[in-house]
This record gives C-alpha cells, structure tokens and sequence, in this order.
C-alpha cells in the first residue's frame, strides 16, 4: 500500500468527530481509489490480455508496487555482470535492455514501456546477462525475489501471467532475430515501429494513427543493427512513400495497412488476442 493511501487511512482514524460508520466509509473510499489505481495500471492492462485479475490478484500486484523510485535518464539501474538484482515494474517513462561488446559497441536487445518488468530473469540467475539505461526520466517499482516469489506462492494465477508476460518477451527476441536476418530495412524499421505501436496500444498509449515516442535515430541505430546515416534514409524513404512519419518525438501512421504490408507484420506473436484464464 503506498504512502499516499496510508496517510488517507491515517486521517481517517485520527478524525475523533467522524463516527465509526463514517469512517468505515471514508476508509473503504480510499480503498476503492487504490484499487481503481492498480486496476488502471499499464501493469494491469498488459497482463490482462491474457488473464482476468480477481480483486485479490490485484491486491497482490498493489503491493509488488509498494517501493516506487526514480531513475535519471542515462544512468544505468542494472549492469550487466551485476549479481543480487531486484526486478523493477515500469510506471513511467520508457527503458531499454543493452548488452556491450568489447570493442564499447552496444546492441539494443529491446525497449520498455510502461507495464513492462526490468530485469525480471536477473532475479533468479546469479548474475544480470544485460544491462538497463532510462532513455528519459522513469519512475518504477522495485521487486526484490522475496516479494515477487511470495506473490507466485499466494497467487498462481497472477504467476501465470507474469510468465505469459515473459514468454511474450521471448517472442519479440525471436522476431526481432528474424528482423535483423532476414528483413531488409525498411521492412525493419516498419516492422518494428509496428510493433511499438501494438505494445503502446495495450497499455492505452497508442493506436493506429501513431504514439508519442522519445527514442532518437541513435537508439534506432543500436536496435536495428544500422548507423545512424542509415537509420535517418530509411525513416525520410517512409515519409516520403506516405507510409510513416517520425518526427518531433511522435510517431504518425501515413497509411497503416501499407505499412503492415510492406514490413509483413503479423502481431500473432504478440498474442494480444484476449485472456485465456477468466
């Protein structure tokens, strides 16, 4: 339970004028916010898609949110090689999963938007295989193995979509390994802003006429396995065959069905069809 709704809680009680029915009322309002709150999470929206969450299961994942925190744009909040990492669960801004060659060369593995968990598969093994930079000003919730273990053990059916979550994740690794061998780049770069789109649709913060986006070219650069030159070809090839247009932070759908022609894109994978487990 946050701050926020304690202080409520607080209030309530030391009211000596209310009485008991009043209060049992002001406090279940409180309550009814909290659960309204986590009921709206991106969190909540994204597993969703695969399972109805009980008002208990939502309970639960309230209480995986209790240690939020800040993180500045830039700076690393895992290391890879680093060992006894929490997970975090992103509210607020967006991440990305990078891994660094010897050369200091990196390859973006993925981006995180809000609902998405950092780090998840670096709590159980003995040592993060990755590293996490903010790409803008994030606000997330610490998970330490204990909690996120003690949730699975109460609630099974919430395990089981956090599983869903990652093998959904393991999916995108695999289209994306397709994407970097097999399309070309435009089919690439349509392809993957496709599929940012469906993620931010999920989690209400996109549609098929486009989603506010603060990647730079650079960011494009080290995901798609192209230079910047490149990267910057592409998009102006896509603006200029009324396809897409990237630009000023915001991505704009031109001719949507186009687009998905062009790069083939299939969201199957995604598996956003609807929940499995009523």
């Amino acid at each position: 339970m946050n701050f926020a709704i304690l202080a409520g809680i607080a209030v309530c009680w030391t009211d000596r004028k209310q009485s008991p029915s009043r209060l049992l009322r002001e406090v279940s309002k409180i309550l009814e916010k909290l659960l309204n709150a986590i009921q709206n999470s991106p969190l909540t929206r994204k597993l969703s898609a695969f399972v109805a969450l009980s008002e208990n299961e939502l309970a639960v994942l309230e209480r995986l949110h209790k240690r939020r925190r800040s993180f500045v744009a830039g700076r690393d909040l895992v290391h890879q090689g680093q060992s006894k990492q929490a997970a975090y669960i992103l509210a607020a801004g967006w991440a990305c999963s990078y891994k660094t060659q010897p050369d200091g060369s990196r390859q973006i593995v993925d981006f995180q938007i809000p609902g998405d968990f950092l780090g998840l598969r670096s709590v159980l093994l003995h040592m993060s295989d990755h590293s996490i930079e903010p790409i803008v000003d994030i606000q997330a919730a610490e998970v330490l193995a204990g909690d996120l273990l003690g949730a699975f053990a109460r609630t099974p059916r919430l395990a089981t979509a956090i599983l869903w979550a990652a093998s959904r994740d393991e999916a995108m690794v695999v289209e994306h390994l397709v994407g970097l061998g097999r399309r070309d780049a435009d089919e690439r770069m349509a392809h993957f802003l496709l599929e940012l789109g469906a993620r931010l649709a999920l989690v209400g913060m996109g549609s098929k006429g486009g989603y506010a986006c603060p990647l730079t070219q650079y960011h494009l650069a080290d995901a798609l396995g192209l230079s910047a030159v490149h990267v910057n070809r592409v998009l102006r090839k896509l603006r200029e065959d009324k396809l897409v247009t990237f630009r000023d932070g915001h991505v704009t759908f031109d001719n949507y069905d186009r687009l998905v022609a062009l790069a083939q894109f299939d969201p199957t994978y995604l598996d956003h069809i609807g929940p499995i487990l009523k």
